[in-house]
């Protein structure tokens, strides 16, 4: 169960556990779902319209993408900024999970409402991801600096990056895009709890007899769904935050078509819905519900699993 639960009272594992639970759960999905979130980047942060129609367009499709990625950059482009990624998922998931852990077990300690409820799942959940963010949010504008530079690259290794970047463009730029960030992940997080915790009641409803047998498999659909809705209603605030995390790189984003200056977020929309129409909000959807799919699923699965297994060690033990 993800999130205190007085009913399950008997699954003893320590705040340490829950931490490397969400802490491994973030590393080994990182590692699968990198190549889709590198060619989402690069969606996110094309001007020009995804469309094979267009013939300023770089990218127009998944597979078109990745064939191209492929081409120019090999096959290590999939994986460009994958330590800094690697760093952001395990001290994220460490902190989320944790949190939301603590925030739950607070909520149900002080009588204020069911610790299961959909509204408390949301709350929490978005919190959590605000606490989590805060810690690891320079390593999310580094991951994504790496992802978004072509060839030749503007930084070649991460302590090459860190270096650069604070003396050119100074310490704050290690918080570029946080106000869409915090903004965004508040809902985004908050839903993927809430409704992660809603489907899998839905799926024991529907189910009784199997989702007893194959709790991985729920957990794994149950997940994947949540992920899907969540990244589906605030898709548009990513992409502000993508783009505004780029701001002062644009020597080499120009390999890859227009690039434009943001003054903020206010400034971000509207010059997208200028020049984009409202359809530019949604740039890179479709890798986006891919990875949003495969990553939240397999963030909860994972979890569930390692927190599973620490149970069952205890017990093995007493």
């Amino acid at each position: 169960m993800v999130g205190y639960d007085p009913r399950a009272d008997g699954r003893n594992i320590s705040n340490f556990e829950v931490a490397v639970a969400g802490s491994v759960s973030g590393l080994v999905t990182r590692a699968l779902i990198s190549p889709l979130d590198v060619i989402k980047i690069r969606f996110q942060l094309q001007i020009e319209r995804l469309s094979r129609r267009d013939p300023s367009a770089k990218y127009y499709g998944i597979l078109q993408a990745g064939r191209q990625i492929l081409q120019e950059e090999g096959p290590t482009a999939f994986w460009k900024g994958h330590i800094p990624a690697q760093l952001l998922s395990i001290g994220y998931g460490a902190v989320q999970f944790l949190s939301f852990e603590l925030l739950t077990e607070l909520v149900h300690r002080a009588s204020v409402r069911d610790a299961r409820d959909f509204s408390v799942h949301f709350v929490c959940g978005g919190l959590s991801a605000c606490v989590a963010t805060l810690a690891v949010h320079p390593v999310d504008v580094l991951r994504t600096r790496f992802a978004a530079q072509g060839e030749p690259r503007v930084y070649k290794t991460l302590r090459d990056a860190v270096m650069t970047m604070y003396r050119t463009e100074g310490p704050l730029v290690f918080y570029k895009g946080l106000n869409p960030t915090l903004i965004a992940i508040f809902p985004y997080a908050g839903f993927q709890f809430s409704f992660y915790s809603s489907l899998k009641h839905a799926y024991e409803w529907a189910v009784p007899s199997e989702g007893k047998k194959n709790g991985n498999f729920r957990n794994l659909l149950c997940g994947s769904g949540a992920g899907v809705i969540s990244k589906t209603l605030t898709y548009p605030l990513d992409l502000f935050k993508k783009r505004l995390q780029v701001g002062g790189f644009e020597q080499a984003r120009a390999s890859f078509g227009q690039v434009r200056r943001y003054k903020g977020l206010l400034d971000c929309a509207q010059q997208v819905l200028r020049e984009e129409g409202a359809q530019g909000f949604f740039k890179g959807l479709s890798p986006s519900l891919l990875k949003a799919a495969l990553s939240t699923g397999f963030v909860f699965f994972w979890y569930e699993l390692f927190c599973n297994l620490f149970h069952h060690m205890k017990k093995a033990d007493s």
